[in-house]
């Protein structure tokens, strides 16, 4: 469906067809990335998981950066967005070869790691509910970055060209901080995953209320959260859910993530025009009240 949205949006012809594409990018990404986190969860035994999704998504995110580099390339080079998008399918196709391989050459991921030793035949433990809980809170207090750009332009804490600047830096963060917080997973558990939350949650008065240095000092502190959420996030489901039961736990997980970020990101867009101090202090708070939650569900689960 991904790959089928890539040369379409080249050739759209209007609003409406650029919109149902981009319904349709998302729903693919919807489908895929239950089963790919399965996939991920079980082939990373050996590696370490936090280590494992950690480097999945630095390597997302450095192909989130070259790819509108090469789109601004074409570009440079006096080329359309049909040149630019045309060149973005090699890479997806490259992409769909090498997991065409990995499926001849691992049919079944989950062969791959030791059997789960977790015996009950139906339903979750209580770790994972309020696992799922804690991660919607986090979700819910974390600003988008729409609303954040929004607010450097309306206070104009930055100059325009700034802003997509003060996101790479974010993303950046982001990659270097998967990887780092992966493997502190890997070693110490769940207390990384709260220090993060507890480092991240600080990005709000610095976004929201500072000056040029503190806005991007609390961009970097977004990207820490984000890495987080992308590697740590992720990995923990495994520790605490069978593997015969993974991939409907990662599609609750996504959704409950989902729902809470619309939910909070609605919230925060009306605090806006209300209130930024008020924006300010729901953001902080409901991102540290999953501290609670995460500490019951990190003391219920055995590290394998």
């Amino acid at each position: 469906m991904n790959l089928l949205a890539v040369p379409l949006l080249a050739f759209a012809g209007c609003w409406e067809i650029a919109a149902v594409l981009m319904i349709a990018e998302k729903m693919g990404k919807a489908i895929r990335t239950p089963a790919r986190d399965v996939m991920l969860s079980c082939a990373s035994e050996p590696v370490g998981r936090g280590w494992a999704f950690g480097l999945h998504e630095a390597m997302d995110q450095i192909g989130a950066v070259l790819g509108p580099l090469v789109v601004a390339a074409v570009f440079h080079f006096g080329g359309a967005y049909q040149a630019g998008f045309g060149i973005l399918l090699f890479p997806a196709l490259i992409a769909l070869c090498v997991l065409f391989a990995a499926k001849l050459s691992y049919p079944d991921p989950r062969d791959l790691q030791p059997a789960s030793m977790n015996l009950e035949s139906k339903g979750y433990p209580r770790a994972f509910w309020f696992y799922v809980v804690a991660i919607g809170f986090i979700a819910a207090g974390y600003a988008d970055f729409p609303l954040v750009a929004y607010h450097f332009k309306k206070a104009v804490v930055a100059p325009d060209y700034w802003i997509p600047i003060f996101y790479a830096v974010a993303m950046g963060v982001d990659a270097v901080a998967a990887l780092i917080l992966g493997r502190l997973f890997d070693r110490v558990g769940f207390s990384v995953l709260i220090f993060a939350v507890v480092l991240s949650a600080l990005f709000a008065p610095l976004v929201f209320l500072g000056d040029f240095y503190s806005a991007l000092a609390g961009m970097a502190l977004w990207g820490v959260g984000m890495g987080a959420q992308e590697s740590v996030m992720r990995a923990a489901i495994a520790e605490m859910v069978p593997a015969n039961r993974l991939g409907l736990a990662y599609g609750v997980l996504n959704t409950a993530y989902g729902v809470f970020w619309f939910g909070g990101s609605v919230l925060m867009g009306m605090l806006y025009d209300v209130s930024v101090e008020t924006l300010i202090g729901f953001s902080v708070v409901i991102q540290l009240a999953s501290i609670p939650l995460l500490l019951v569900a990190g003391s219920r689960t055995p590290r394998g």
